[in-house]
């Protein structure tokens, strides 16, 4: 029996945790027949059960980073002892920590040491510019140690592969399943006026201020017709507060809905004409995925994740992400119902090694069938 370990010690919420539940799901059913032991440390079982799993918890203080890196790089070592022989260690969090096993994988999801910050963000979100500033040096941490790093995106392979000069093989690009929606693909707006949506969390990497202000111009300019949701409330931290003092109160056009379920969420996305998405930071961007299944018009930032997540989408445009004039001028054409700036994206070939399920992934992580899946 060899042993698999998932850690993911920093995972609580939002798509990283579906990306531990739907592993350990996989990983739940690959334990049944008794050739694969799986340990998972996390730091609450709860948010991820499944049965066929070990469970080690390690409840840390989370607000404070200084906690993690210790028990990443020191505690860690101890954990992985007494686990025993480890044949797989796969730590899902981007820290590659001290631990001792045959083999070794980190999964990396954070886009923040290509992020370029803004000067105000010190003031409303200093976690962001800290991350953006130190998390290569936490990348880089024992990275070479690993046997395989995983991303989700062409993009964050040609950016490790120059920034930690890795070896293009040893980065496996592993794709995030397209996702299903319950609603109904293609419905219209029954609204009068064409209505822009903007899901993502009230972060300043988002990059909100980009469509508020293109709005404003919109309306500054005379033009009329349209709203644009947004799912920020305005009181949520200090970046969504300043958000709000700033265009609140004197934009009509903005509607700011604040936090949407899943199905509340789907059923916007099929009452919209268009999604903006105008965030600087991403190693996929899921709304853009999501509604692109309704073949409705989409506004993206220029940014190399939006264009690989967006591939083979049919009405799509792209804008500069620090120019609210281009992205208000194409939401004045689309207002017009001109739409002949909107095109199909191009599909991207992406070499192996690239996965698009669990199991290809795991078959080689585990070694298996190495030269049936990576053509080598």
């Amino acid at each position: 029996m060899k042993t698999i370990v998932i850690s993911a010690v920093n995972i609580v919420e939002a798509g990283t945790l579906v990306i531990l539940r739907d592993c350990l799901h996989y990983l739940s059913q690959l334990a049944v027949d008794g050739h694969y032991r799986v340990v998972a440390v996390v730091y609450d079982q709860n948010l991820a059960k499944y049965p066929h799993v070990e469970y080690i918890e390690t409840q840390w203080p989370k607000k404070r980073w200084i906690n993690r890196l210790w028990y990443e790089y020191v505690s860690m070592k101890k954990v992985s002892k007494e686990i025993g022989s480890v044949y797989l260690w796969f730590s899902l969090h981007d820290v590659s920590p001290n631990i001792k096993a045959e083999r070794r994988a980190v999964y990396c999801h954070n886009p923040f040491p290509f992020y370029t910050w803004k000067w105000r963000e010190l003031l409303f979100a200093p976690k962001i510019v800290l991350f953006a500033l130190f998390s290569k040096f936490i990348y880089r941490k024992n990275i070479y140690d690993n046997d395989f790093i995983v991303v989700q995106q062409l993009w964050i392979r040609e950016a490790f592969r120059k920034m930690f000069e890795l070896e293009s093989d040893k980065i496996i690009v592993s794709l995030p399943a397209n996702p299903m929606l319950n609603c109904d693909f293609g419905k219209d707006t029954s609204n009068d006026e064409y209505q822009f949506i903007y899901a993502a969390s009230p972060n300043s990497h988002k990059n909100f201020e980009c469509l508020c202000e293109a709005a404003s111009l919109l309306e500054r300019n005379g033009v009329s017709g349209f709203k644009v949701l947004i799912t920020v409330t305005g009181n949520e931290n200090r970046y969504a507060q300043w958000l709000f003092k700033k265009w609140g109160n004197k934009v009509n056009a903005l509607k700011w809905i604040g936090f949407q379920k899943r199905d509340d969420l789907f059923r916007l996305y099929g009452e919209s004409n268009c999604l903006v998405f105008p965030s600087k930071a991403e190693t996929w961007g899921l709304p853009i995925s999501e509604f692109a299944n309704y073949e409705k018009p989409m506004l993206l930032a220029d940014k190399p994740y939006a264009r690989e997540t967006a591939a083979g989408s049919k009405y799509t445009a792209f804008f500069h992400p620090d120019r609210p004039d281009w992205l208000a001028e194409h939401m004045k054409r689309l207002i017009e119902g001109k739409r002949s700036s909107l095109a199909q994206v191009d599909r991207i070939n992406i070499k192996q090694p690239v996965v698009n399920e669990w199991r290809t992934l795991f078959d080689l992580l585990l070694n298996k069938h190495h030269e049936d899946i990576t053509g080598r």
